[in-house]
């Protein structure tokens, strides 16, 4: 059977996914009266347009482009990110947790933005967020709210006969902020906390989150798989590290559900499964009848969801549950000027 190979546009799709994955992986100053915490001075403007073949030999050569939000001390950037990415940055969600227009969500052809600024002294890192949402509704006119409804979700759960999962021998460590960072890393704060991503010269990528636990990950072209290795993974962190790549811009053209942990399981796990390319597609219209597909359909004979989730004695099931949402109303393409 003739193996279906990715495009090249496809393929920089997925190395967008990669990062943006890494994107998705975070209280206000005591301020007086009805007064919004807000960045000293920031610069906004245009980040420098992605070359594919630039991108995918840094790739390549074990480097990470600087993306993503990065909090020193005063000075607070965010470098080439969409409009969707600031937003879920600024109201501390995930970036498939923002609803607005498709324009602001492309991951690959959207438009990008560098943000530079520096915030009042006696600010930490936790009030960034709220200092970027006063920016984006000065510059971009954002109107946005916040909510949480019940919606369609998939239950990750213990299937019949038990978890079949090896519990890693150390518990993971916290990151230090001011450990040098090694060839290939690159430091993120995203809604979760600081994170070290590194893109391997074997083209896998690794996010180190600290007590969330260590993730690798490799895309195979040829198989149309994506390997996926995990140590120290909580359960929450698995089901919110599949949440992000089902759902993110790149797999999913129209929906998807989010994954909740129900398992109960408390420990801290090695993990290790692939999932199929074409599978992930598919899986964000949730199959028949809201449920994962469970018979393989990817032309290369990769695995189902339920396949691989099964290889560790668990299983998704179609539920509701609660889902925070960023409903965008209104918001302009281009800032007004600096």
């Amino acid at each position: 059977m003739a193996k279906m190979i990715l495009g090249r546009r496809t393929c920089v799709r997925l190395l967008a996914g990669v990062a943006a994955l890494g994107l998705m992986h975070a209280g206000a100053l005591a301020q007086s009266g009805a007064a919004k915490p807000e960045f000293d001075v920031a610069s906004v403007k245009l980040a420098e347009q992605l070359d594919p073949g630039k991108m995918m030999a840094a790739y390549q050569s074990g480097h990470m482009p600087k993306m993503g939000a990065h909090i020193e001390g005063l000075r607070a950037e965010y470098s080439q990110m969409t409009l969707q990415q600031l937003i879920a940055n600024a109201y501390e969600v995930k970036p498939y947790q923002v609803s607005g227009p498709d324009w602001m969500k492309d991951v690959v052809n959207g438009q990008r933005f560098d943000i530079v600024a520096k915030m009042p002294e006696g600010s930490t890192k936790d009030d960034a967020p709220k200092m970027l949402r006063t920016l984006l509704e000065q510059r971009f006119k954002l109107e946005a709210t916040k909510t949480a409804a019940e919606k369609p979700i998939y239950a990750l759960v213990v299937a019949k006969g038990g978890p079949k999962l090896k519990e890693s021998a150390e518990k993971p460590k916290p990151l230090d902020p001011n450990a040098p960072l090694g060839p290939g890393e690159v430091k993120m704060d995203g809604p979760d906390g600081p994170m070290i991503i590194k893109r391997n010269p074997d083209g896998s990528s690794e996010v180190n989150m600290g007590e969330k636990g260590k993730l690798k990950q490799r895309v195979d072209m040829q198989s149309r798989t994506i390997h996926i290795e995990g140590s120290s993974v909580t359960m929450p962190g698995l089901a919110d590290m599949m949440t992000q790549i089902t759902m993110s811009p790149v797999m999913s053209q129209s929906g998807g559900r989010e994954i909740q942990d129900q398992t109960g399981l408390k420990g801290y796990y090695e993990i290790a499964f692939d999932l199929s390319i074409a599978e992930l597609m598919r899986m964000q219209g949730g199959g028949q009848g809201g449920a994962p597909a469970t018979e393989a359909s990817d032309p290369s004979g990769g695995m189902t969801i339920e396949d691989s989730i099964g290889k560790m004695g668990l299983k998704l099931e179609p539920r509701k549950g609660s889902v925070e949402q960023v409903a965008v109303s209104h918001v302009e393409k281009m800032p007004t000027e600096n």
